[in-house]
């Protein structure tokens, strides 16, 4: 590309950047300033409309002013941009509008094959990279190759419930887990989000076409046409089944039997896909042996609540499920290594920290229900004595509140609680 269409490019996106609404602070943000002073590329990941451009504008704008260099390869016009023979073209552009400067943002790195070389060298020459992408498969493989530890990397998620009530003005007093009517409204919050989910520009805009829309570019812009798939119509079945039956178990040859695939590799790669462009997760069965992770079945959960009750079918019983991949997300949000437990029961959440188990979670919404509530505890306490774990914590609608049975402590705390509270629970007992 020559220099003069680069110009152009860079001049209207820093035309366009200036306009661009700052948005509600990120939760990650105070976490990314950490990484400020540091020389290590900042390399933050996640799925497409999830906050990370806006996130570039705040570091921009609280930490660099007008010292940096920015450009999105998400422009059309960059769609023949060669990492090759166009990034010394784009620095020389960049001198020629705005003398030297020390710091690089780019947005949606990915789509550049090679990008990494670049950054690279100019990270050895003293530059500092703040970098977003949609892609983890692209951008782990091009990291481990030439940028091994010279790079940090953030994970962005659509909105926590926490930034869910920033956004939406919602005030919170000091003590609410003692006021009644600070508890309500927040409890009909909650069940706003669980519905709604967290991606900003659907929350600030309540219009299902932006989910819709959302759901289409990632189906076919970032993974059909990237991975050349051919099987198109048992790819998009394949995703809307996993998108209704989060919080389920599935298996890749249950996945090659439902849609007749030729092998179940391809049923792999399907879902691989879908995790790669983050639109699902699959939780690993809980075991020592890396053998039996792998082959076990795995828990499948999505992004976000609202995109999948946009875009799948809904059963009537999905509340439960909904509101454990809420916990989920929220686990991951926390960078938690999560798996699921399975004995003769089963635990929906097992925390890891080293190598030991730390935490195990059982999500039962409704403790009104005897039976179910029974049998939550039964596994729960079956995998405490397995781990050697004196509590075990249950996330629910309404209870706050601690049971002893036998020599182990159930812990209650309602769904609202443990996602406002940090700490809340075991780890704040």
């Amino acid at each position: 590309m020559n220099i003069r269409m680069l110009k152009e490019i860079i001049v209207q996106q820093k035309a366009e950047l200036e306009k661009k609404e700052k948005g509600l602070e990120r939760e990650s943000l105070k976490e990314i300033e950490k990484y400020l002073k540091l020389p290590h590329a900042v390399v933050i990941i996640g799925v497409r409309r999830s906050g990370k451009s806006t996130l570039l504008t705040q570091i921009m704008a609280k930490h660099f002013k007008d010292d940096f260099y920015y450009l999105n390869f998400e422009d059309e016009r960059l769609i023949q941009f060669s990492a090759t023979d166009d990034f010394d073209n784009l620095y020389q552009a960049y001198l020629e509008l705005y003398g030297k400067h020390k710091t690089f943002f780019f947005d949606e790195i990915q789509n550049i094959e090679g990008w990494e070389r670049f950054v690279r060298r100019m990270s050895d020459s003293g530059f500092k990279f703040f970098i977003t992408g949609s892609n983890a498969r692209l951008l782990s493989r091009e990291l481990a190759t030439h940028l091994t530890g010279r790079h940090l990397t953030k994970d962005i998620y659509p909105f926590s419930f926490t930034e869910y009530l920033e956004f939406n003005k919602f005030g919170r007093a000091k003590n609410l887990e003692y006021l009644t009517e600070e508890r309500a409204k927040i409890k009909k919050a909650l069940f706003e989000y669980i519905h709604e989910g967290g991606f900003p520009e659907y929350i600030k805009y309540k219009e299902k076409e932006v989910l819709h829309r959302l759901y289409s570019d990632i189906i076919f812009r970032d993974i059909v046409v990237r991975y050349n798939i051919r099987e198109v119509k048992a790819f998009q079945e394949i995703a809307g089944y996993l998108m209704s039956n989060i919080s389920n178990t599935i298996s890749y040859n249950k996945l090659k039997n439902i849609y007749n695939l030729g092998s179940v590799n391809t049923a792999k790669n399907f879902a691989e896909y879908l995790e790669t462009s983050f639109l699902t997760f699959f939780v690993n069965q809980f075991s020592y042996s890396k053998g039996v992770q792998s082959s076990s079945p795995k828990k499948v959960y999505c992004i976000d609540t609202g995109l999948r009750n946009t875009v799948s079918f809904r059963f009537s019983e999905d509340l439960g499920r909904l509101v454990e991949n809420i916990v989920l997300l929220e686990l991951k949000r926390r960078g938690e290594e999560v798996y699921y437990w399975k004995g003769k029961g089963e635990v929906d959440f097992l925390v890891k920290e080293g190598l030991r188990v730390r935490e195990l979670i059982q999500v039962c919404w409704n403790l009104d229900d005897d039976e179910k509530k029974s049998m939550e505890l039964t596994a729960l306490i079956e995998a405490m004595n397995e781990f050697n774990l004196e509590k075990g914590l249950v996330i629910n609608e309404d209870s706050d509140d601690e049971e002893s049975v036998g020599e182990k402590k159930i812990i209650y705390v309602p769904l609202w609680k443990w996602l406002l509270v940090k700490g809340v629970g075991i780890s704040g007992t």
